[in-house]
């Protein structure tokens, strides 16, 4: 089998921020979505691929948002906010919270969860936290949550592999 290898430093004078990011989306991560209330009660949500589970006892999860995403303030200033495992059908989902648009919810059915937050249906899971911890990660704010309740299904999840989408079948 052959197999091309890039090797890249990242000292600063040699740094391609471009191929960094290749190499990070060779990875291939779950696709989420996560929701939470803006300071006026708005429901606000976005697409995020790094999600991960952090402790069984007590039950911590963590994802992180870049510090210039429109509703960063929103995310780092909330109680609670709920994490969705997206399903293999759900590209249109994961597409319309990746995208600016003044509200994302419109036309969306959603139920409400702990704290108020949002819940998306037909999601592989749902994990609802309380905002537990928040550390800085350069470019991008680390949020550790603990949750308080969650739901899951054996269903197909949504992937996403070298900036796109992927499937399988569990």
């Amino acid at each position: 089998m052959f197999n091309t290898q890039t090797t890249m430093s990242t000292e600063k004078s040699n740094f391609n921020p471009a191929a960094l990011r290749q190499a990070f989306g060779s990875f291939a991560t779950g696709v989420t979505v996560i929701t939470a209330l803006d300071a006026s009660g708005k429901p606000t949500g976005i697409t995020v691929n790094s999600f991960t589970s952090v402790s069984l006892e007590p039950p911590l999860v963590l994802w992180c948002i870049g510090l210039g995403t429109p509703s960063f303030a929103s995310f780092r200033d909330c109680s609670h906010y709920a994490i969705h495992v997206l399903s293999a059908d759900q590209e249109d989902i994961s597409n319309r919270f990746a995208n600016p648009s003044a509200d994302k919810f419109a036309g969306l059915d959603y139920s409400r969860g702990t704290g108020g937050v949002p819940l998306l249906p037909g999601c592989v899971a749902t994990f609802e936290c309380s905002n537990a911890a928040q550390y800085p990660g350069g470019d991008h704010l680390i949020l550790v949550g603990k949750v308080e309740h969650y739901q899951a299904s054996l269903d197909a999840p949504l992937l996403f592999f070298a900036s796109n989408y992927a499937h399988i079948q569990p």
